[in-house]
């Protein structure tokens, strides 16, 4: 066992400030929520070097907000729409079954990762889907396949897949986009990723598998990746290298400190109050300029291609932005809407859906773990909720 100096605090010192709104708390998260890009063998000093601050101090306040839940994980984050299957799933559930089918997404499908209940300030196309989840399954099986299980299982009416065809934005930084002003934007579109699966030799997935877990606090210290190394069965040097190897093939996201951006913390403190879904339907044709038009606006913490079909418009741009006020939400929308306008992109349709309550987990990949799930529930005749 290594020593640890962090994890020790004498009685005579003061409580160590864990509210992401504390100066110090905000510098660090500032950098650790979203601009640690690819892989990082040291992502700890990469964050004391960002922010101005001591490497011991970034690491006692990490742990803190860890261990208050004001952080709640720490981890390599994967893109994962390069490694599986995955998309945007809407789901039709009776009003009273809504709570349950969430909490069972939640709690018993692995490969359900964001879970959130959604709703329309009027009625509009699909308003009546108020169940939405991202999915993810194993690269050899199909996304409905899946569903048909889920909608069994939580008795749903129905459920619209819809996969991306383009990313723009991926990232969260709520910190430092809460001093973001309504039509902000970089210089130039944002560039579409594609979502094109990877192939992974069997180290490469060994590495990547030991690689992805939540971080304990432990682990959040110089050398945070030497006991994956270990379990991985690999020199730290050899992992490290894998690792940078699976960044160029561009399966490896950012390494962040994901806060509770949806519960208050224990005194109260929300990081965000409105989680909102924008929908937007541009000509066909225009959609990879749309998305990259859409992206380049920094208070994206997601943007998509994405085809939502009759049920929903036909919308084919969506995007997501929180924030603590719902009319200065609204204002980041509407500088979107102009923009998309004077660079002359035909809006011809456009929603918000928002988010009320909402459970966010990684989502599982593993065919192993999928095999096993499947055999679980497959004589279940369901409803199970």
């Amino acid at each position: 066992m290594l020593s640890d100096p962090y994890l020790h605090m004498t009685a005579a010192q003061a409580p160590i400030p864990t509210e992401h709104t504390e100066e110090t708390n905000a510098r660090i998260l500032a950098v650790s929520e979203d601009c640690v890009k690819g892989f990082n063998q040291h992502p700890f000093q990469f964050i004391a070097e960002q922010s101005g601050l001591p490497f011991e101090t970034v690491v006692e306040r990490i742990r803190a907000m860890l261990a208050a839940g004001v952080i709640r994980r720490v981890r390599q984050t994967l893109l994962a729409n390069k490694l599986a299957e995955g998309a945007l799933v809407a789901w039709k559930v009776p009003t009273e079954k809504l709570e349950a089918a969430f909490e069972f997404l939640f709690k018993q499908d692995p490969f359900s990762g964001h879970v959130v209940l959604r709703s329309t300030d009027r009625e509009v196309s699909g308003s009546d889907f108020r169940l939405w989840t991202t999915l993810k399954v194993p690269q050899d099986r199909a996304i409905n396949e899946h569903c048909d299980v889920l909608k069994r299982l939580i008795g749903a009416e129905d459920y619209y897949t819809m996969q991306a065809h383009g990313i723009f934005a991926l990232g969260v930084g709520h910190v430092r986009r809460k001093s973001m002003e309504p039509g902000e934007k970089a210089d130039v579109p944002a560039v579409m990723m594609t979502t094109n699966i990877a192939d992974l030799d069997a180290e490469e997935w060994n590495v990547l598998l030991h690689l992805k877990g939540d971080l304990s606090a432990e682990e959040i210290c110089p050398e945070p990746w030497a006991g994956r190394a270990r379990d991985a069965g690999v020199s730290l040097e050899r992992f490290c290298e894998i690792a940078r190897q699976l960044d160029k093939k561009g399966v490896i996201g950012r390494f962040s400190t994901f806060l509770e951006h949806v519960k208050p913390s224990a005194t109260g403190v929300r990081v965000t109050r409105f989680n909102a879904l924008f929908h937007w339907k541009v000509p066909k044709g225009m959609e990879e300029r749309a998305g990259g038009e859409v992206g380049r606006h920094p208070i994206m913490t997601h943007a998509y291609w994405r085809e939502g079909g009759d049920r929903f418009a036909n919308v084919n741009i969506m995007g997501v932005i929180h924030g603590t006020d719902k009319d200065t939400v609204l204002a980041h929308k509407a500088a979107i809407d102009k923009h998309l306008a004077d660079v002359g992109i035909p809006l011809e349709y456009t929603n918000v859906f928002w988010g009320g309550r909402s459970e966010i987990k990684p989502s599982e990949i593993s065919p192993i773990v999928f095999k096993e799930w499947h055999a679980k529930w497959a004589n279940e005749a369901g409803p199970v909720i």
